[in-house]
Parts: structure tokens; sequence; C-alpha cells
């Protein structure tokens, strides 16, 4: 008999229970290493795969390009937090910030502050004259014409009609459409004549906003939610052109969307669409063009963008809130036009601003989907809250019914014809400015436009002169333009206001350029270089564009928003 036959059984079973125990855990030790091997593998694959994408995206050249810029911002970052040089840095934007509020926030003799509710409510004689006061402050001429954008005005008379219109609907509130019928009347009639515009097919839908950004947002949201609903992405990226409006970088931060920037390159500074091509990957939720872009007034090249949105079946969002109500009038006011809206079958949403060359009261926009489902992506829905079912179009709840009249009472007062007519005067003025700018014995020596512009918006740099001491030298005699970066330029938005001011400006233009030309020249004579004392766009962007960390520029940027709820 073998000899563990003669063991006692209870030995025997003490030996059988290790066994199982030591098998066990070699079990358990196996299954360990292999799913530990499993994560590995995977975790492998992801990093192989985010490295084949990025090589495939931006190529070996342009990943080492990135990983420089990276290394280089982290490294300034850290120099930056040094003891010494972080002090010297603060007391210097503290200073900066300083001459803002100097500049922004009203001082002296007469000037009263308001920081509690007066104990008895004032009189309304009284209000209105602390309101005359307000009105009154010093301020950069817009009424003459003089300022870049910002103020889109389509006439006193207008005017008068948009204050009357918001006078009947100051209470109303479209979140309650059977208290204010009227209101949801006027504003599915806005988005229904904005779709028209832009050739929407059947089918198609819109929703009003509070503005360009909000238009932008809701479109990204849009792109993500269908996104992960019809395809499981859970790492959403979207492709848009470096000069495209920066509102889409507000939606990758809030949505937490990955964003891939793409280059405009000079001559045309329209986004290149090869480099668009190769960053397409499964994660791709959204393409983006502009019709035109805010910094240069260049429409980008839509169609080719929508050959790849059809190809890839990937939503293409136009961004067309600075053309607005211009760029569908242009074949009509006998300018070229380029094919951009939903007549290109692989555009499926647009922004469209009616507080811009609409004419609308500041607060109103619109964004349009080429189909029902498309919208119903940016919804958001409550079902259960205590409160009861909760349901909303956009970002805000209750929204002003008010600007919806004013809005719906503009666009129905100028009508075809008159949008026509002012995109005929705008579009003019824009290219008087530019002819001024490419023929004039002065300017064209000094001063060069930007691209092809097509529509109200075009910029100018130099390659003799500092460009930023033009808009410094601008801005002393009244003018409100704006800086650009990347490159250095300064652009021009025109406006009604501004249509009658066009000689005076390419007039200033002139003077300014031999003033800083002769300046140079006085520099450079006697020894002093041909940098002089900065002024303040020269300064800002000049201190922008020489730090590889934005970190300065953002203190500056906060200390700036700060210092607008400075009483």
């Amino acid at each position: 008999m073998p000899g563990s036959s003669r063991l006692p059984v209870s030995l025997r079973n003490t030996l059988a229970a290790q066994n199982i125990k030591q098998h066990r855990g070699e079990l358990l030790a196996l299954n360990l290493d292999v799913v530990r091997n499993i994560v590995f593998i995977l975790f492998l694959l992801r990093w192989v795969r985010k490295t084949f994408l990025q090589l495939k995206g931006r190529g070996i050249i342009g990943t080492f390009a990135d990983g420089y810029r990276t290394t280089c911002r982290i490294f300034y970052g850290i120099f930056l937090r040094l003891p010494g040089v972080r002090n010297k840095v603060q007391a210097q934007v503290a200073e900066s910030i300083l001459k803002l509020e100097q500049r922004l926030v009203p001082s002296g003799p007469g000037i009263e502050r308001y920081r509690k509710l007066p104990v008895e409510g004032w009189s309304e004689d009284k209000v209105r004259e602390e309101l005359g006061k307000l009105s009154e402050m010093e301020h950069t001429r817009w009424e003459d014409g003089l300022v870049s954008g910002a103020v889109y005005h389509g006439g006193e008379s207008l005017v008068k009609l948009q204050t009357e219109a918001f006078g009947k609907f100051t209470v109303a509130n479209p979140i309650h459409p059977d208290v204010f019928p009227g209101v949801r009347k006027m504003e599915a009639e806005v988005v229904a004549m904005v779709l028209s515009l832009f050739n929407a097919p059947d089918g198609a839908a819109g929703v009003s906003t509070s503005g360009g950004t909000e238009s932008i947002l809701m479109a990204c949201l849009s792109a993500r939610q269908k996104a992960y609903t019809e395809r499981g992405v859970t790492e959403p990226e979207m492709i848009l052109p470096k000069t495209a409006h920066t509102a889409f970088h507000k939606a990758c931060s809030y949505f937490k969307i990955k964003l891939h920037l793409v280059p405009c390159p000079a001559p045309s500074y329209k986004v290149h669409t090869p480099s668009v091509s190769r960053l397409i990957n499964s994660n791709t939720i959204l393409l983006v063009g502009s019709a035109p872009n805010f910094p240069h007034g260049i429409i980008d090249d839509i169609a080719a963008l929508s050959r790849l949105a059809i190809k890839h079946t990937i939503p293409l969002h136009v961004d067309c809130c600075l053309g607005s109500f211009l760029v569908p009038f242009l074949a009509k006011a006998g300018f070229d036009a380029d094919p951009f809206d939903f007549t290109l079958p692989g555009v499926t949403s647009i922004s469209c601003d009616t507080h811009k060359y609409g004419f609308a009261p500041k607060g109103s926009s619109t964004v349009l989907y080429r189909t029902h489902a498309l919208r119903r992506h940016q919804y958001f829905v409550s079902p259960s809250w205590s409160g009861g079912v909760y349901a909303s179009p956009s970002i805000a709840g209750s929204r002003p019914g008010a600007l919806i009249a004013a809005c719906w009472a503009s666009l129905m007062a100028q009508g075809e014809a008159g949008y026509i007519a002012s995109c005929h005067a705008i579009v003019g003025a824009a290219r008087k400015i530019e002819t001024a700018l490419r023929t004039d014995t002065v300017l064209a020596g000094a001063l060069y436009v930007l691209g092809r512009p097509q529509v109200s918006v075009l910029a100018f740099s130099s390659r003799e002169i500092d460009i930023y001491d033009v808009a410094d030298a601008m801005s002393a005699r009244g003018w409100h333009l704006n800086a650009l970066q990347a490159p250095a330029a300064v652009h021009v938005a025109v406006t009604l206001p501004m249509v009658g001011a066009v000689e005076r400006l390419v007039a200033d233009l002139v003077a300014v350029v031999e003033e800083v030309r002769e300046e140079e020249r006085k520099r450079v004579a006697e020894g002093r270089g041909r940098k002089g004392a900065k002024g303040d766009v020269a300064a800002l962007y000049g201190v922008a564009g020489s730090l590889p960390h934005k970190g300065v520029v953002v203190d500056l940027a906060c200390g700036f928003l700060d210092t607008l709820y400075k009483v």
C-alpha cells in the first residue's frame, strides 16, 4: 500500500485542504496576471492609438513643434513663478490694472456712487435726469462712425420702433407661451425668416438665443450629444480654423471637447482643408467654418469642408454670426458670393446674429439646424423635478420677450429690400477702404490687406512700420479699431454709421502712417532705435505676442473683467 494510505484521515483532509488552497491561490494569481496583462495591453493600445492619431493629424514635424511649444510654455511658467520674478511681474500687472481702473471707472467731483438702494425711491424725473447724465458720459463717438463693429445701428427711426416694441412686451417671458402667445408667435417667425435666408430645406429647425456665443455653444452641444447618442463617443474632438471665433474655445472648455486648431495660411487666410482632413478620426464630432471669420473677414472654403463632412459623416457648422444679414444678400447687392449655407449638403448647422447686421437690439441671435433631430440634441428636459416637468430649448430659462418683439419688429421694418440696400452700402464702403489700402501711394507702400475679404470686415498689417503704433495713433484721433495678433494686424468692421466716415478713416490712416514713419526715422537718426515708448495697444499685444506662456496676459484680462464691476 502507498505510504499516504497509512496517514490518518484528519491529516489527509488537512493536506487536501492545503492543496486546494494552494491551487486556488495559484489560479487567483494566474487570473490576476491575466487581468493585469489585459489592462496593460489596453493601456498600451490606447496610447498607441493616441500617438497614431497625433502623428496622422499633425505629422512628425508638427508633433515635435507642439511638444517644443508645450515645453517652452511649461518652463517659462516655472520661471514666472520664481520668487523674485513673480513679485516683479505681479507689481507690473497691478500697476497696469490700476491704470485701467483709472481710465474705466469714473472719478472726480460730481461723480456719485450708488452702492445701496435709496431709502426712498427716486422720482421719475430724478431717474430720467441721472439716465441722461449716464448716456452723456465721455465715450468713443460711435454716432460719428468712429467705432469698428460694436454698434450695428439701423437708424434712429428703427431705434424708436424697437423702443415701442420693447415697451409693449417689457414683462413678457417666452417660458410662459400661454401667458404671452404673441411672443411665442414672433419668436417662431423670426427663426423661420432666418432659416429662409439660408436656404434651409424642409424639416429644418432653429432656436433663438441671447447672442452669437450662445448660438455657437448650442451647436457644439448638439454635435457632442449626437455623437454620444448615436456613436457612443465619450472623448469628443472638434476641428476648427485658428481664425474661428473664440466662442468655440469656450464651448470646448464648458463641454469637455478636445480642440484641434487648423492653420489659415497666407495668402488666402482660409482654413487649410488638407490639415482638417488629416485630423478627422472616430472621435471627431464637428467641423467648423466661418462666413466670414472675425479677425480678417475671410470666408472659409465651406464647399470643401462640406465634402469632407459628407465623406466622413460628420456634422459641419458654419459660423455666420458676423456675416448675418449681409452674406445672404451679397449676390442680390451685386457682389461675388460663394456657396456657404444649407445649399451645400454637408452643412448641418449655422449660427446667425440678428443683433448685428440684422439691426435688432443686442441680445438676439439664432442657431439653425438642417433637421429637427439635430435641434433636439441641444434641448434640456428634466422629467422628474419636484417642481414639475422642466424643459428648456437653450441655456437660459427665463428670457426677455421684449427683445424678441424688438427683433421681430426690426426684421419686419427692414424687409428684404432694406437689407439689400444696407448690404450694398456697408460692403461697398469696406471695398472703398480695401481699394485705398491697395492703391493709395502712402498706404500701399506701408500697409497690406490680409487675404481677399468679401464682406464688411477687413484686416491690414505692415512689414515696414509697427502696426500697433498705427492702432495707438488712430485711437488718439478718436477711432476705436480692433488690434489682432498672430499675425499682428488691425481690423475694421464697417457698420452703417461708419459708411459716412470712410473718407475720414482713409485720410486719418494716411496721416498716421506718415507720422509713424517720420517718428521711426527720427529715432533711428538719433540712435535711439526704431522702437519708442509704447501706447496701450502696442504694449499689450507686444507683450502678448512675445511670451510663450500667457499667464501674464490672463492676469491682465482677469483684472480687466474685475474692473468692469468696480463701482
